[in-house]
């Protein structure tokens, strides 16, 4: 139990995602965003599989994101920050949603609002969820939640349900 109490303190600690602001304001090649994601998303996703030997961030699926119109092209062979707000939320979405689910849930957040906006309110969800996952206090009051919030609260819920299994249970990253 004393282990579990220090994952807990270390995870919700530790559990921020740069928000629009805190991503680069200018362009970076595809190895540096890989570099950037990989930096960020440490404490979310596991970075590396021992067991089949495969990164979870590579090039080759940023431009697998590109190819399928999940993302828009880069422009002259570099990412802006739209590109990297977009990829942080696909490669945390993709621990349980597929490609399709996830353009349907991006799509849904962008036509409420601005990317900016939808893009940090998506952190805040993310990392609320993972503070009230991992310490067990209650969300408050979802009542007056759009019913887009209210979706995205719920995306967010499932992300950190699952990291809290994996850490907590499974033991691994």
């Amino acid at each position: 139990m004393e282990n579990e109490n220090i994952i807990v303190k270390e995870k919700t600690e530790t559990s921020h995602l740069p928000k629009w602001n805190e991503i680069p304001d200018i362009d970076l090649y595809i190895d540096q965003v890989v570099s950037f994601l990989e930096n960020h998303l440490s404490n979310y996703i596991k970075i590396y599989n021992e067991r089949t030997n495969e990164k979870a961030i590579t090039k080759s699926m940023i431009n697998n994101y590109v190819k399928h119109n999940v993302i828009k092209p880069p422009i002259n062979k570099k990412y802006n920050r739209e590109h990297i707000a977009y990829l942080f939320v696909i490669f945390i979405l993709k621990q349980m949603y597929s490609m399709y689910e996830i353009k349907k849930l991006i799509t849904l957040a962008i036509d409420t609002s601005s990317i900016e906006d939808a893009y940090d309110r998506f952190c805040l969800e993310i990392e609320k969820a993972i503070e009230v996952t991992f310490t067990g206090i209650n969300y408050t009051d979802n009542s007056t939640l759009s019913q887009e919030q209210y979706i995205l609260r719920n995306v967010a819920q499932s992300f950190a349900n699952k990291l809290y299994v994996q850490k907590i249970f499974l033991n691994n990253q």
